[in-house]
Order: C-alpha cells, then sequence, then structure tokens
C-alpha cells in the first residue's frame, strides 16, 4: 500500500496537490483525523483501493498523535510519505487577500497574520516528518508540475533536487542545503550575455572557461558524494539543495545544471530554477 500524506499551511496549496494526486489515480480524503489512520486504511484498502492520499493539516483532530501513526505505518510495511507545503508569510496574506476566504484558525482576537502565524506553530512538528514544498511565488500550473515530478518517488529511492534562485527574492524555504555563487565571475556583466540564462551556449562557454566555477562544482560534488549515502541511511526520500545567485538567471542556473548532469546516472535527480518559472498570464 501506498500513502501520501498532504499538510501544510492554509493557503500554500494543498487543495492543488490532492487535485494532482486524485488525477494520478490515488484514492484521495481530506482533513482525517490523525487518530483515524490505520482504520481507515484499513477500510479503504478493503475496498480495493492501495494508492492513497490523506490531507492533515491544523484542522485535523489529534494532530501530535501523527508522529507516532507515520511511525507505526511505516513500520507495518505501509509506503508511507509526507508532503508538507509551505509559503512566507506575505505570500499567503496576498493569497487570502485576493480569494477572501476565511482562514481556518481565525478566531475572535485574531488576525489574518497572527492566525497564519499560529498555523505554522502548530504544525511545527509535522513539518519535519516529510519533504517540505515553498510555494511562494509559484503559480497552481508550476506547483501542479513540481508535485508530478515527486510522485516519481514511487519507486523508491533517494532524489536529488537541485534548486536555482535569487538572493534577493530570499532563499527557498524547501532548501535543504544552500549554495551561494556569488562570489564566482558574473555574465550578467560580460557583454551580450545579460538577457541570456545559464541554459545558452554563450554563458555556459564563459562558466565553463573560469576556474573558480569548476573548483566549485568539484567541491560540491565531492561535499555530496560524500554524504549522500549518509542521508539515505537516515532514511530520507528527498534532498533539495538550492544554489543561489544574485539574479538568479546566469550562475546558479548553470551550477544546477552542471550539478544534476554529474549525478544523474547514480541517482534520481530533479532540476528547477525558480528565477525561470513562467507564469501564467
Amino acid at each position: 500500500m501506498q500513502l501520501i500524506l498532504v499538510s501544510g499551511l492554509s493557503g500554500s496549496g494543498k487543495s492543488i496537490a490532492l487535485d494532482v494526486l486524485e488525477d494520478a489515480g490515488f484514492y484521495c480524503i481530506d482533513n482525517l483525523p490523525a487518530s483515524l489512520l490505520g482504520d481507515t486504511l484499513a477500510f479503504v484498502s478493503g475496498a480495493g483501493h492501495e494508492r492513497i492520499a490523506v490531507a492533515v493539516d491544523a484542522r485535523s483532530a489529534a494532530l501530535a498523535s501523527l508522529t507516532e501513526r507515520v511511525a507505526a505505518l511505516k513500520s507495518s510495511g505501509v509506503d508511507c510519505r509526507l508532503l508538507f507545503l509551505e509559503a512566507t508569510a506575505p505570500t499567503l496574506l496576498r493569497r487570502y487577500s485576493e480569494t477572501r476566504r476565511r482562514h481556518p484558525l481565525a478566531g475572535a482576537g485574531l488576525t489574518l497574520a497572527e492566525a497564519i502565524e499560529q498555523e505554522r506553530t502548530v504544525l511545527a512538528g509535522v513539518a519535519d516528518l516529510g519533504h517540505r514544498i515553498d510555494t511562494s511565488g509559484l503559480q497552481p500550473k508550476a506547483l501542479r508540475g513540481w508535485i508530478r515530478d515527486l510522485l516519481g518517488l514511487s519507486a523508491g529511492g533517494l532524489t536529488l533536487l537541485f534548486e536555482s534562485f535569487a538572493y534577493r527574492d530570499g532563499i527557498p524555504l524547501d532548501a535543504d542545503w544552500v549554495i551561494d555563487s556569488r562570489m564566482l565571475p558574473n555574465p550578467y556583466y560580460e557583454p551580450g550575455m545579460r538577457a541570456l540564462t545559464g541554459r545558452d551556449a554563450l554563458v555556459i562557454e564563459y562558466l565553463d572557461k573560469q576556474e573558480l566555477v569548476q573548483r566549485l562544482i568539484e567541491d560540491v560534488r565531492s561535499l555530496l558524494a560524500r554524504w549522500l549515502p549518509e542521508i539515505v541511511r537516515d532514511n530520507r526520500s528527498y534532498l533539495t539543495v538550492a544554489i543561489g545567485c544574485t539574479g538568479g538567471r546566469h550562475r546558479s542556473v548553470y551550477l544546477a545544471e552542471r550539478l544534476a548532469r554529474s549525478f544523474s546516472s547514480d541517482w534520481r535527480v530533479l532540476v528547477r530554477h525558480r528565477g525561470l518559472v513562467e507564469y501564467d498570464p
């Protein structure tokens, strides 16, 4: 049996995640008390469903017992994974302002901002149980694509996500390791390269020739090669390596692509570029 738990902050995209899972053939349940997980799985699997997705969030009863329930399910042989969706406070405030929906924890005397922070506190322990996805700045179409890729983990093993970003936009919340490339030569200031990205041949050729760039690549390769086996032994399914530069379009993109190529023969590898995401109009 395969069970995917979807949790996270209200407004971060949990409904989108459940829609993607349902489209992929999962039997989906929203807002189930953690204490009912075992009985519900037994009932649903008895009806012939072996791929199940359950949303467990701050609305769910018995949330404190979730860690214990997940451990029990894994020990019984259930392939149990958790996706935790989150976003920055300004992003969530904007989304609630646009939709005009009421926050589930909003009550007497609580502002929307206070309700968001209270929910973040309530779910702090849940976030550490699975893979965290920062949906800040992502349109629904982009988020669906990210989740679909992550669902390719049914065969097991570790998935390496190399993610480029711009420091001016902040470090992604889903980053496990963060690599700073701002000290490297910047193609942005080279003639004819400002409008290009780290995927373009002219930028690649330029950075291929930079000794500092190649030295950083080798250092990161060695570091990852040394510690990835230990991360797997720690029962991790995902590792997000976030690589940042000033604008998130040249150096970080180039490095993410190069590192992904280095590890693609031995690991399941994904590449995402936050600064290059195409938004719907």
